[in-house]
């Protein structure tokens, strides 16, 4: 049974993950051109997307992870995969950005089954191999990111619009295979009552602040997201600035970035947890994280961001570590509130995130730069994971004798 379900929710998440891969090459540049072909202006407005989209997910990820707890995992991720299917249908067919923008608010309310699904991990996994079995979702994100950007380069080629047709596909296959196949992890007598108080996002977070280690592993886990952040928000338009590259370029490279994830966390994760234990594994993906931040940040050259990218990658040894460790501190029943308590942490990441790379990059190649350095982004990046190490280092402490 749990090597079905994990194969069951590998899938639904691939499937997710190249929905989204799909428009990530492609959606920065649309906003580009209904913003009148501006640089600064599509910035500014890629930004305000980013906000918006994590204003959502902050509110309601928290409602939905305690959905999950209440009626089961298998609705929370079949609600999802129809309302993003329905919500890319809208984004392929509008023509003016507040349109677009409304697509964007629908998305981060339903972009539940991330989540949910590591709540569906936690279930049917015993705690020692769970961080294999994160692992494994890790993968399926890079797999996602694989195919997902490259696929979506190659289709604006045909049409701008037909990436948001084939992740509305894609979304909705989605949820037939769910529907007709993925089974329910969580048996109705681990369930727990669904309580309002609970589900906001302030009593969520508070929920975090039970359990000291979690808290300090899901402040790490917003420090990851908020530098993570910069590729969401400025790489296609840096990468256009600073390098020249297109939206086949682009999509090569987040491709390139998506197999070398996939290899770290399917592959080459749990090799290095057996050799070197969870504590130091985790140090040293957090350690190349912000070595690679550095890195793209002062790449002056295309090729020298290439080079670079092997290790920053291996920041991926890092998250399935950081998720198989908070699990393994909450009650069973508590599984879909924690997960919705960290996701709810990380979108606030998602609120600053956005506005706050795309200012920095705006502010340093525009004309009143104190120094014109486009990478600025980057390596404010690499100076958060820097302070993530640091609280790792302080709240794994108690790791080391095990390890």
């Amino acid at each position: 049974m749990r090597q079905a379900a994990l194969a069951f929710i590998f899938i639904t998440v691939l499937l997710d993950i190249l929905s989204f891969g799909i428009i990530i090459p492609v959606l920065p540049h649309l906003i580009k051109s209904m913003a009148g072909g501006s640089f600064v202006l599509a910035a500014h407005w890629v930004g305000w997307f980013g906000t918006v989209f994590a204003i959502m997910q902050f509110v309601f990820s928290p409602v939905q992870g305690a959905l999950s707890d209440h009626f089961g995992r298998r609705p929370v991720i079949l609600l999802s995969n129809l309302g993003l299917g329905l919500d890319f249908i809208l984004m392929a067919l509008v023509n003016t950005l507040p349109l677009l923008f409304i697509g964007r608010i629908i998305s981060g309310i339903t972009s539940a089954s991330f989540s949910t699904a590591n709540a569906y991990i936690a279930d049917v996994t015993p705690p020692e191999k769970r961080a294999g079995a994160f692992g494994l979702l890790g993968a399926a994100f890079g797999v996602g990111f694989v195919v997902g950007p490259a696929l979506g380069s190659l289709l604006s080629g045909v049409n701008p619009r037909a990436p948001f047709a084939a992740a509305a596909v894609l979304s909705l296959a989605n949820f037939c295979y769910g529907y007709f196949v993925l089974p329910e992890s969580l048996p109705p007598d681990r369930r727990s009552g669904f309580n309002w108080k609970r589900a906001n996002p302030v009593g969520a977070l508070m929920m975090l602040r039970r359990y000291p280690q979690v808290f300090g592993l899901a402040l790490t886990v917003f420090l990851f997201q908020l530098a993570h952040y910069v590729f969401n928000s400025v790489f296609v338009l840096y990468a256009d600035y600073r390098y020249g590259w297109d939206q086949r370029h682009v999509g090569y490279v987040l491709a390139g970035v998506g197999v070398l994830s996939a290899f770290v966390q399917a592959w080459l994760a749990k090799r290095v947890v057996h050799a070197l234990g969870e504590r130091r594994t985790l140090l040293l993906g957090t350690l190349c994280g912000a070595i690679g931040f550095g890195i793209y940040g002062f790449a002056s050259t295309g090729w020298v961001f290439l080079l670079a990218m092997p290790i920053g990658a291996l920041w991926g040894l890092a998250s399935p570590i950081t998720q198989s460790i908070m699990t393994r501190q909450v009650d069973p029943h508590e599984q879909g509130r924690l997960q919705g308590s960290v996701t709810s942490l990380a979108s606030t990441a998602g609120i600053f995130g956005p506005w706050l790379f795309t200012t920095v990059f705006a502010t340093f190649i525009g004309t009143s730069a104190p120094t014109h350095l486009p990478g600025a982004p980057f390596l404010l990046s690499s100076s958060l994971v820097l302070v993530a190490l640091a609280i790792v280092w302080r709240t794994t402490a108690h790791l080391h004798a095990v390890d």
